[in-house]
């Protein structure tokens, strides 16, 4: 992304003007920059060592676009429900490039797995497993099955800790181990390895480093005592990029320097066991840009709003859920290059709630009515981790630039899109049964 400070049309995406694109296909709007989630996939792919796989993690960004376009890059899949499953085949992802964890999958999302044959069904309980295994035999097939572990051990550094302490996610590490005959209980399974994921939003290159030799060490303790050929490891990833100040990149060269010497001494101990690692948030966030529109300029007792059309509907991740203080995502003026002093603005949804406020105090120009004003780093958890349909607004479009062309995506939702599948009735009293109209 790149801005022309001489262009009244402010910023540009490989030469396409965000003005443009708000006109052509209207607001609030996801765009993402193709070109930006290439560089991302191939500045570490270059770097990494050859035998870890990156598997894109669907549930950043479900688009079939961005699913495809990681596919064709080389990335793998990794899915956690039925839909991502399809969505990753639709894509053009292989069935042995599919892996699919998740703590409550249905039957028929394990059904759909045994069916197309992916590379492994991650189980997070002793139940799931026998599940599988039942589902398989019925079908006279054998699952091959990746058994998701919650360690007993913990590792500073993620900003969201998903195993070592009580989890749903995995079967606990001790409990595991109590299992010496898990192999032979379940005829119609294959346990094929393990997968380990300690955290997210990863900031710090050392802390990669460090949950890959804990994950490594146990996967190897794991199937020495189970008795469990080691054809897959997931590592997880959790690899994070900056949102808010203060916060630094990841760079690339520093964390395979410290990474690659630990998977070069795996692979060497495991030629024939695959390495996995999952990558969301960092291959499509820098990517994304959510532009809204300035509906109305108005000030409440000394403070300066601006209301946009957009709001924590579409990016609940920008409004600060859970956090005690709320931290702003960066944001940017769009549409033109303002040469007036920053002033502070708080960046308001349309939404009946206070909580909709994309950002809080934030150094914008002076902004007029009209306005676009972008939520950066927006690539990964926007829309589908959003309650979209909160006062029935509906799912944003969304646009893909890729080599100099706008890809309409995904369209916007229309009224058909949110009350189509919706029923009423006569209830007015009639003495019968309500009927349906």
């Amino acid at each position: 992304m790149a801005t022309d400070p001489s262009s009244a049309t402010g910023l540009h995406i490989q030469g396409l003007s965000l003005t443009d694109l708000a006109a052509e296909f209207g607001t609030p709007l996801y765009v993402y920059d193709a070109d930006v989630v290439t560089r991302q996939y191939q500045d570490l792919r270059e770097l990494l060592h050859p035998r870890l796989e990156i598997f894109y993690s669907l549930k950043a960004n479900p688009n079939v676009a961005i699913c495809a376009l990681l596919g064709s890059l080389g990335a793998r899949a990794e899915v956690s429900s039925l839909a991502e499953l399809v969505t990753a085949q639709r894509a053009g992802i292989t069935p042995d490039d599919i892996v699919f964890p998740g703590p409550g999958k249905t039957p028929d999302e394990l059904v759909a797995c045994l069916d197309a044959g992916i590379a492994a069904i991650v189980c997070e309980s002793l139940d799931e497993l026998a599940l599988v295994d039942r589902l398989a035999g019925e079908r006279g097939v054998t699952a091959r099955v990746a058994l998701r572990v919650n360690p007993n051990f913990s590792v500073k550094g993620a900003k969201l800790v998903m195993s070592g302490t009580s989890r749903q996610f995995g079967i606990d590490q001790e409990t595991l181990l109590a299992q010496r005959d898990l192999a032979a209980r379940f005829p119609s399974v294959r346990l094929v390895g393990f997968h380990i994921y300690m955290g997210t939003r990863v900031l710090e290159e050392r802390v990669v480093a460090e949950h890959t030799e804990r994950i490594l060490e146990a996967a190897e303790q794991l199937a020495d005592a189970l008795g469990i050929p080691l054809e897959l490891v997931d590592i997880g990833g959790g690899l994070g990029v900056p949102y808010f100040e203060g916060e630094r990149t990841l760079d690339p060269a520093v964390l395979t320097a410290l990474l690659n010497p630990l998977v070069e001494k795996f692979a060497a101990d495991h030629p024939r066991t695959r390495l996995v690692m999952e990558l969301g948030r960092y291959l499509t966030a820098p990517a994304g840009i959510y532009v809204t529109r300035v509906r109305y300029l108005k000030e409440s007792r000394g403070e300066r709003f601006a209301v946009v059309d957009g709001g924590t509907h579409h990016h609940m991740a920008a409004v600060g859920i859970g956090s005690f203080v709320k931290r702003n995502f960066p944001m940017r003026l769009l549409n033109r290059t303002a040469t007036e002093d920053d002033q502070t603005w708080n960046i308001a949804g349309p939404l009946c709630t206070p909580n909709d406020t994309l950002g809080k105090k934030v150094s914008l120009p002076p902004l007029r009515a009209g306005d676009l004003v972008g939520v950066l780093q927006s690539g990964a958890y926007g829309p589908s981790a959003s309650p979209v349909l909160f006062l029935s607004h509906g799912h944003p479009a969304e646009v893909l630039v890729h080599e100099g062309r706008a890809l309409l995506v995904r369209e916007r939702d229309g009224l058909d899109d949110l009350l189509g599948k919706q029923r009423t009735y006569d209830f007015h009293g009639t003495g019968g049964p309500a009927h349906a109209r």
